[in-house]
């Protein structure tokens, strides 16, 4: 990791779906210089050129293999779908060794998506721990943020991100790209309880659906929301 946080690059693993290139944005709207990786490089340039023509003059952001981005990012952020969600991260923990990871993903299982199923493993980010290894930098976060609420800036996009993770180092530096990304963050404490955040999806996604909305999200009351 390099120190100063906006000097490391971020990969996006997966990032041309919708939550993947949502959080490519914001991340290079804040600063950052981005890599989105795909199994087709093609279609992560795509993407990438896609978003260029939504950011500020200057932003940094190009599209490669998952490996390439991998391999060149010192933060990588997997965006992928459950259903190739073991599969990449095999594929990718040689080179992920000694970078922060920070896993999006949700263990949904369509068509019930509106319903909580976790892993034998106890969540995704559990999964992922168990194959990048006991000292991975592991962080999970920004499950319960909509791609429509990444991408707008007005103020029903200010949701909360809860962010847990292997150790406290891992979950700072997620924290600190939290709020370059414009949201207000919270220590939800350790990897073991991804399985709140990982759940949350499946119960904002109902309420999407039962109140005919697409970006609910969730807000952290009582404490000074100034951190």
């Amino acid at each position: 990791m390099i120190e100063n946080i906006k000097d490391n690059i971020i990969a996006v693993i997966g990032g041309t779906g919708k939550e993947g290139k949502g959080l490519a944005y914001r991340c290079a709207k804040a600063g950052y210089q981005i890599i989105i990786g795909s199994r087709d490089p093609s279609k992560a340039t795509d993407a990438a050129n896609d978003l260029k023509n939504m950011l500020p003059k200057g932003a940094i952001i190009s599209g490669s293999s998952n490996e390439d981005a991998a391999r060149k990012c010192q933060i990588a952020i997997l965006t992928i779908p459950y259903s190739a969600h073991l599969n990449t991260i095999e594929s990718l923990k040689d080179i992920l060794l000694k970078k922060l990871v920070i896993d999006v993903t949700v263990p949904l299982s369509p068509p019930k998506v509106t319903r909580v199923q976790m892993p034998s493993a106890g969540s995704a980010a559990q999964e992922a721990l168990l194959i990048l290894g006991e000292n991975a930098m592991l962080a999970a976060a920004f499950q319960n943020i909509s791609y429509e609420n990444l991408l707008n800036d007005n103020e029903e996009s200010n949701c909360d991100v809860l962010v847990t993770g292997t150790n406290k180092e891992s979950r700072q530096i997620t924290l600190d790209l939290v709020k370059d990304a414009g949201f207000v963050g919270w220590d939800a404490g350790p990897i073991e309880n991804s399985v709140v955040l990982e759940g949350l999806t499946s119960v904002l996604i109902g309420i999407n659906r039962q109140y005919k909305t697409t970006h609910a999200g969730i807000r952290i009351t009582g404490v000074d929301r100034s951190n």
